[in-house]
């Protein structure tokens, strides 16, 4: 109070402290600790809306009553809505009560006030509209608090990166709600699944490591935490992109993000699933908006890009691709950590600072400041705990059956359990659980052993034959070998690759 006596009247009038008194500064200190900076807005200034004066409860009847009638119809201008409110005053009312009814461009306004603008389709006005809306909100005032999930056609064309045909493949996002950070991505040719998902929601715990040819201006350089810090607790040199574990994780209601195998991996996470609103895209505008971003940024200038739509189209974009799905990734990844996390955030800016030069980096590194960094990085055998679960039996012989296939028949660690009773019970009663991500030709599969926890029972399987698993290098090589010698052709997805390899001779990668 002595440094607001101190100010002379005229400037403790032009900063708003020309009355205020001690009563007042503890409440505003009390409305700090509770809300924040906008515990400070004076109420006064900011009242709550009192509706429209000429907008009486019959004029307020008829308007819900018209919008429930062209939610039933077919779609309608603004003129032909106003003439029957009008029409529903004068029937119900009389014509003394239609006299009150405002101008048009009140109900115009009114109108977009209480239901929207209204510009989609009728149909899914219709099924918005049927849809309840919640009534909470969330605040969200720190990184990882809610992370938003979506994904999307990727619009460029793609060359595989063994034969070389154009594809097209899927882009997974994972953005930061509060940083806008774009903490993870995935490109997924032909359709995506829940296990990328999981590996998608791993990759957000991850540090993500620097790759050859980066400049040392995209390294870790957030404050609190120094860089070599990270790179010793991460074993090796960390970018320039935040990672934390999600505390909620928000999508849509695809099938990928609503399934078991998801909530399987928000329970070992330990996240939160909370999936949007039905019919509510504004509950993930801002994953939208970064996907339009992106485009409009980096993928309108790759060849092969095929447009928003058909008619936009090129002649021939997958002729004009020249981009692998390695490639494409590492170009994301750079641009990403170069580009996105160092733009100006224009109309995303924080509420406490609107007219501020803010970034992706500099929200991070403003929360880092105020609350640090947790350096949680995530075990090596998280990988294994993410794989989808089977709940199989066990035969002395053959070793597990998934999909179709057996898997480990002569596996020491499926032999020795198989003698042995599975102690789970209830709707799983008598089965042990596998982990793997298994399909043809092959895939990993991890035992669950109560005696000495997780333990991995084996290789890649497929036939009883260990082979290298397709993200290998060496699988990769194989597979430019077999596209060069044409030995197994274009089929290799479903054909396997036990052939083509003893056929190229590899002793080193088939242990009988």
């Amino acid at each position: 109070m002595g440094e607001l006596k101190a100010l002379h009247p005229d400037d403790a009038r032009q900063l708003g402290l020309g009355k205020v008194s001690e009563r007042t500064l503890r409440r505003w200190a009390a409305a700090w600790a509770e809300h924040g900076i906008m515990g400070l807005a004076d109420g006064r200034l900011t009242p709550v809306l009192r509706g429209h004066r000429k907008i009486t409860a019959q004029i307020t009847e008829a308007i819900h009553a018209v919008h429930a009638e062209c939610l039933h119809r077919s779609r309608v201008g603004m003129k032909t809505k106003e003439r029957m409110i009008h029409q529903f005053v004068r029937e119900k009312f009389g014509t003394q009560a239609e006299k009150e009814i405002p101008h048009y461009t009140t109900l115009l306004k009114v109108w977009k006030e209480w239901f929207g603008p209204e510009g989609a389709r009728q149909r899914y006005l219709r099924s918005s509209a049927a849809v309840e809306t919640g009534g909470s909100t969330v605040t969200i005032t720190r990184p990882g608090q809610v992370v938003v999930l979506d994904t999307t056609p990727f619009p460029v064309k793609l060359r595989d990166d063994v034969f070389g045909e154009p594809i097209t493949v899927d882009l997974t996002l994972a953005l930061d709600a509060f940083t806008h950070s774009l903490v993870a991505f995935r490109l997924t040719p032909g359709s995506d699944a829940s296990i990328e998902v999981a590996m998608l929601l791993r990759d957000v715990m991850l540090p993500l490591p620097m790759r050859p040819g980066w400049t040392p201006d995209m390294e870790w350089h957030y404050p609190g935490v120094p860089a070599a810090l990270v790179a010793e607790f991460a074993g090796h040199p960390v970018a320039g992109r935040p990672f934390f574990a999600p505390e909620t994780v928000t999508s849509d209601h695809g099938s990928v993000y609503k399934n078991h195998h998801l909530v399987q991996v928000a329970r070992t996470l330990g996240t939160v699933v909370l999936p949007a609103r039905a019919m509510r895209p504004q509950d993930k505008a801002a994953c939208e908006r970064t996907f339009s971003g992106i485009q409009s940024l980096l993928l309108e200038l790759l060849l092969g890009y095929r447009g928003i739509d058909v008619a936009d189209r090129g002649i021939d974009p997958e002729g004009d691709a020249v981009w692998t799905v390695d490639e494409a990734e590492h170009l994301l990844a750079e641009w990403i950590v170069r580009i996105w996390q160092n733009r100006r955030l224009d109309q995303y800016a924080p509420a406490w600072d609107p007219g501020g030069r803010h970034s992706p980096n500099t929200l991070f590194a403003m929360a880092a400041a105020r609350d640090g960094i947790a350096l949680q990085i995530p075990d090596p055998t998280l990988y294994h705990h993410l794989l989808p679960a089977h709940f199989v039996k066990l035969h002395g012989r053959r070793g597990v059956k998934i999909g179709g296939l057996w898997y480990g028949g002569d596996h020491p660690v499926l032999g020795e359990l198989g003698s042995l009773p599975s102690p789970r019970s209830g709707r799983h009663r008598g089965k042990w659980v596998v982990h793997g991500a298994c399909g043809k030709p092959c895939r990993k599969v991890q035992d669950a052993d109560p005696r000495q926890g997780h333990k991995p029972a084996g290789q890649w399987w497929c036939h009883g034959v260990c082979v290298a698993a397709w993200a290998d290098s060496m699988a990769y090589r194989l597979l430019a070998k077999d596209r060069v010698a044409d030995v197994g052709g274009r089929g290799w997805r479903g054909s396997g690759l036990i052939g083509p390899v003893t056929a190229l001779d590899a002793p080193d990668l088939l242990v009988p």
